[in-house]
């Protein structure tokens, strides 16, 4: 269906995490292009990332839409939903009852499940919005304020050292996840040793263990970043000159802002890889460092080092 045009913006709902929400920067794009503006429904931090970006114009907080309501026949309570001249919600697809119900309020939106079969989830995204070919897979262009942010945040966390910056990621949503803390450590310090390169480690909210792993294999001679906010972190990564990390919303961050780097995957979830055609979605071994996978890692990342 072709995406109509209108004076207000196309609103997309999306409550996921960080990696899935990033998977739907295409379909953004194209909303973007065809009604003029797009605000986005997701949690407070991914849309005020996303508004950084100058990826959608707007957000607004997912659980403030109360579309908790539309999942019972309750007349006495409605969703607050802003203007829009198109509606895409990727939330909710699988229960009949709430799709009748936002579309009896909304007649022409579109409800669809945020991960489609047999496809990555990127191009299911994209096809739901109707959308036909164009620019939408090019890398974020980081606007001058994050990167500004970024050698602010640099310099807070004492990374003072020359180019090339290596930045990584040892954490994941889950611990099946991660690649082993001790292949991480051989990789870094075979890189550090051969390319000179300076490195920074980035440990999120949820990645205390994986961190503290890296740390003890490591020991001084990187650089921590912990916990900063994501535009924050977007201005790193826009001053990286590769990365390296598991399946994570981290990871989906840095293959849309176009670092290059392995991102480091189970067979089981490629569906989820990143949709920058530079992204280097590897297969390794998650449960033991393997020797061959740190070889290959290396081998990959020197290049971008060198």
């Amino acid at each position: 269906m072709p995406i109509p045009a209108g004076d207000a913006p196309a609103l997309a709902i999306h409550p996921g995490a960080l990696g899935d929400v990033l998977l739907a920067v295409p379909a953004m794009r194209a909303l973007r292009a065809a009604a003029g503006r797009v605000v986005l429904a997701a949690q407070p931090r991914i849309g005020a990332l996303l508004v950084a970006l100058d990826v959608v114009d707007g957000h607004v907080a997912f659980d403030g839409l109360g579309l908790d309501a539309l999942f019972v026949d309750d007349t006495t309570r409605t969703p607050r939903l802003p203007p829009s001249a198109r509606l895409v919600c990727w939330f909710g697809a699988r229960d009949a009852g709430f799709v009748r119900r936002l579309t009896a309020l909304v007649p022409d939106a579109s409800v669809a499940p945020p991960v489609g079969a047999g496809r990555c989830v990127w191009e299911h995204l994209l096809d739901t919005v109707g959308a036909g070919p164009g620019p939408w897979c090019a890398p974020v262009d980081v606007p001058a304020p994050v990167r500004a942010l970024g050698v602010e945040t640099m310099a807070a966390a004492g990374a003072d050292g020359p180019p090339p910056w290596l930045v990584v990621h040892p954490g994941a949503g889950s611990a099946a996840k991660c690649w082993p803390a001790a292949a991480f450590a051989r990789a870094i310090v075979t890189l550090a040793a051969t390319t000179r390169t300076n490195v920074l480690v980035h440990q999120g909210p949820a990645d205390a263990e994986a961190a503290g792993a890296l740390r003890r294999h490591l020991g001084s001679g990187v650089v921590w970043l912990v916990e900063p906010e994501l535009p924050a972190l977007a201005g790193v990564l826009a001053h990286a000159r590769a990365y390296l990390g598991n399946d994570s919303g981290v990871s989906h961050l840095a293959a849309a802002l176009g670092v290059p780097g392995p991102i480091l995957f189970d067979t089981r979830h490629l569906a989820w890889r990143p949709w920058w055609a530079g992204a280097d979605a590897r297969v390794v071994t998650l449960t033991e460092a393997s020797a061959a996978d740190v070889v290959a890692v290396v081998a990959a990342l020197a290049p971008c080092l060198a």
